[in-house]
C-alpha cells in the first residue's frame, strides 16, 4: 500500500469511498455526494491523500478550511473515509499518520474533526493518532430529520504554531 497525493483522475474512486461513509448514516452529514468541482473548491489545495493498492483506492483523506477568516489559516478540519473492504486494516491510521506530517509542512498548527458519537472506529483512529477529545455539540445538526451530536477532537502541533 502506498499513500500518496489524490489526484482529480481519482475522483471516481474517492467518490465511491465517500458514497459508502454516507451509507453508514454517522460518517457525514452529507447525504449526496458532491460533484468534484463542489468538493474541490470545498477543500485545501493542499493535504489531499489516497492510500492505494494494485491501482485501487482503499481510503482518502483531505483538509477543509475551517473558516475564511486569517486568523484561522492553520486550522483545518479533517475528513477520512476507509472503504468497506479496507476498514480494520490500519488504512486510516496510515493516511492520517502522513496528513499529520504534510499538514505541519503546510503550516497547519491545529487539525480538528467532528465525529459523530457511534462512530467508534473513527473516535479511535482519531486518539490512537493523538487527537484528543475537547466536547460534545450536541443536537448540532440534523440528519435525516434527526438531531445528532457531534463530538469535537483537536490535534495540536507539537512543531507548528509553539511559540
Amino acid at each position: 500500500m502506498t499513500i500518496r497525493n489524490m489526484r482529480p483522475s481519482d475522483w471516481e474512486q474517492v467518490s465511491q469511498i465517500y458514497a459508502e461513509g454516507i451509507a453508514t448514516g454517522f460518517a457525514t452529514f452529507e447525504t449526496q455526494i458532491p460533484s468534484y468541482e463542489h468538493w474541490d473548491k470545498s477543500h485545501t489545495d493542499h493535504c489531499r491523500l489516497v492510500a492505494e493498492e494494485n491501482e485501487t483506492i482503499l481510503g482518502w483523506a483531505a483538509l477543509s478550511p475551517v473558516s475564511s477568516r486569517c486568523v484561522y489559516g492553520g486550522v483545518g478540519e479533517v475528513s477520512v473515509y476507509i472503504a468497506a473492504q479496507s476498514r480494520g486494516k490500519g488504512v486510516g491510521k496510515m493516511l492520517m499518520q502522513r496528513l499529520i506530517t504534510e499538514s505541519e509542512q503546510a503550516g497547519y498548527w491545529t487539525l480538528q474533526s467532528g465525529i459523530f458519537p457511534e462512530n467508534k472506529a473513527s473516535v479511535q483512529l482519531h486518539e490512537q493518532v493523538g487527537f484528543r477529545y475537547i466536547g460534545k455539540r450536541e443536537r448540532v445538526g440534523k440528519l435525516h430529520d434527526e438531531w445528532k451530536d457531534n463530538l469535537l477532537f483537536e490535534k495540536r502541533s507539537n512543531v507548528i504554531g509553539t511559540n
